[in-house]
């Protein structure tokens, strides 16, 4: 992980993940209705995403820049191969 501000804001959103979660699991426990459970679901996803697209973003700006401004090719390989296989599992989940 790259800055401290970035972690705080990651760890604030997982541990509301977290919440929303157990929240959910307690909305089946009760026999809630069900399209109010795939909501709340859905607005899990939406979160992790959300956690996602900052991690990612924090990478890029770190690792991959200083992947791709080094000297190692073997490096600067694996980086931009981990970037992209991110996306190919991506799209698999569509």
């Amino acid at each position: 992980m790259g800055d401290s501000k970035n972690k705080k804001e990651i760890g604030n959103r997982m541990n509301y993940l977290v919440g929303h979660l157990k929240a959910n699991s307690k909305m089946i426990e009760e026999n809630r209705y069900c399209i109010d459970i795939i909501r709340q679901n859905q607005a899990v996803i939406a979160a992790i995403k959300k956690v996602n697209e900052i991690i990612l973003e924090d990478h890029l700006n770190s690792c991959v820049i200083t992947a791709v401004r080094g000297k190692n090719a073997k490096t600067r390989e694996k980086v931009l191969r981990e970037i992209v296989q991110i996306f190919k599992e991506e799209d698999n989940e569509k």
